[in-house]
């Protein structure tokens, strides 16, 4: 196979050291294979990328004490540090980043089949959101850079930190959404234990020393194995505060479900969704059919924000399918790096199979593939179908197939799509589009209130990282953006004294002495 020398493996990645207490500790104990299902060669098989400590019970704690003793019951040196020296071990840290593009890019390619445009638009959007989360917390800094007095009491209020955090990220955004997650809870003086994904985890390699060196000992503890092996007895020690998950709410349950005091428990999650879109009959449809390819076929539909299924109106649906099925057979299959490639391998063995079974089951319960090349087969790949028609007993209906297949449904009366996103599990966004406003206002109202973004005429998505990311029951818990993680991790905090010349008095030298880094008035540019 003809690969582009820039983009061949030529080294493998034998991680044997993992990150604890500042230190890299070696590993010469048992290790796991890393394969991506791209192949090397011209007879299919899968390539080996290198191999991770598979660590155990031992190790887990071990970084577990380490970030239980950097906080060190708030008395640590990261969560009692000046904002602007936090800041500037932050942006050391990403300094050093920027000089690992390259490498990262590669392997998000190979180890979860990412384009070459997506993956350096995941590298250069999550530098742009190190930078803008420096920001804001600057900015939360200055709001915060003064006393205010209600009925004779001064108060100094500040955000604090939470304790110890345990960052678990997802395979299908490896770079962006943990840093989501990790980034935020870093900057505002937790400390963490952070476990990669099982597909996008050699990426994190290049980073290691970058963590070891920019942060002090114990802040950050980066951990590798089975996630039933060394996040269980972690959660299970009661020494978590922060428990902080983009998967699956399976996961997430059985976690929570392991601390002994879950009350005491804060939650930062972001889960699956069945994002629906809703294209009504005076909607226009070349538009609604781009923003739904996007939708639905963005990185093999493996985006929590991926449009899961297609609402059409009847009087219009046999039109949307001719058009629809022929602009996902028109779509290049190829590797990452090949130009115009936009389906591409997926990173799990197992996944074609999967999908396979959802088809079968819709077909076998009255749905048809619309599509000419939908359900062909490859040994990494399965090749989007169109369902149509779907119904609620299939279980492309119920689940969240996190992959290439597309159901669509018609609808006659709005209530249908309206009845079905109530009854959902999730509830984290919806795509509508149309142009009448009687008809979308009323939707908007009631839409707002079973989702939480609304996108009018164009396809879900995550961005821009200003503003809120969330969702309601199974599919988040927190809100995420540069703004709201800040709070997330954190908590509202004050100094009260009665306004009194006494005590007046010792706040004036603890403000002129600079003795105290949480009582300041400072002002950070």
């Amino acid at each position: 196979m003809n690969i582009p020398e820039q983009y061949q493996i030529k080294t493998l990645i034998h991680q044997n050291s993992y990150l604890v207490n500042g230190e890299l500790k070696p590993w010469s104990g048992e290790s796991s294979d890393v394969y991506s299902t791209i192949s090397s060669t011209e007879t299919y098989k899968p390539t080996l990328l290198g191999s991770i400590p598979t660590l155990g019970e031992k190790e887990a704690l071990e970084a577990m004490d380490a970030a239980v003793h950097a906080y060190d019951k708030g008395q640590g040196l990261w969560p009692t540090m000046k904002v602007k020296d936090r800041i500037e071990c932050m942006e050391t840290f990403v300094t050093q980043m920027k000089t690992k593009r390259e490498e990262i890019v590669k392997l998000l390619m190979w180890e979860i089949g990412k384009t070459l445009p997506d993956s350096e638009k995941e590298f250069d959007r999550t530098v742009d959101y190190i930078y803008d989360t420096i920001e804001e917390y600057k900015q939360l800094d200055r709001d915060n850079a003064k006393f205010e007095k209600q009925d004779g009491v001064y108060a100094h209020i500040r955000r604090g930190p939470l304790g110890v955090v345990l960052c678990l990220g997802p395979y299908n955004y490896p770079l962006n959404e943990t840093f989501a997650l990790l980034i935020p809870a870093l900057i505002m003086g937790n400390t963490a234990i952070f476990k990669p994904a099982k597909h996008g985890v050699l990426l994190i390699s290049p980073l290691l020393e970058a963590f070891q060196s920019s942060f002090p000992k114990g802040v950050v503890n980066i951990i590798y194995g089975r996630g039933r092996t060394v996040a269980t007895p972690i959660m299970q020690s009661g020494k978590v505060d922060v428990l902080a998950l983009i998967g699956n709410s399976k996961s997430a349950n059985a976690l929570q479900n392991q601390h002994p005091k879950s009350n005491r428990l804060r939650l930062v999650l972001g889960l699956e969704a069945k994002n629906p879109a809703i294209v009504l009959k005076d909607a226009d449809l070349d538009l609604a059919i781009d923003e739904c390819i996007a939708g639905t076929t963005s990185f093999n539909g493996q985006r929590c924000t991926a449009l899961k299924i297609v609402y059409v109106h009847e009087d219009i649906v046999d039109e949307f399918n001719k058009s629809f099925s022929a602009r996902v057979d028109a779509l290049k299959f190829g590797n990452p790096w090949e130009a115009g490639a936009k389906l591409t391998p997926l990173p799990e063995p197992d996944k074609p199979q999967y999908i396979q079974e959802l088809i079968d089951d819709a077909l076998d319960k009255g749905a048809k593939i619309v599509n000419e090349k939908g359900g062909e087969t490859t040994e990494n790949y399965i090749f989007p179908a169109v369902l149509y028609p779907v119904n609620k007993e299939m279980r492309v209906f119920q689940e969240e197939q996190f992959g290439p297949v597309i159901p669509v449904l018609s609808f006659k009366d709005i209530d249908e799509p309206l009845d079905d996103m109530a009854a959902s599990n999730y509830g984290q966004q919806v795509s509508l589009f149309g142009s009448d406003i009687n008809t979308l206002a009323p939707l908007i109202d009631t839409l707002v209130n079973l989702v939480c973004r609304v996108n009018l005429n164009s396809s879900c998505q995550r961005g821009p990282d200003v503003y809120p990311f969330t969702g309601r029951k199974d599919s988040a818990v927190g809100t995420l953006s540069v703004h709201d993680a800040l709070r997330s991790f954190s908590i509202r905090t004050f100094v009260a004294s009665k306004d009194n010349p006494y005590n007046n008095a010792i706040l004036k030298n603890l403000l002129d002495s600079k003795a105290s880094n949480f009582v300041s008035t400072d002002y950070i540019l």
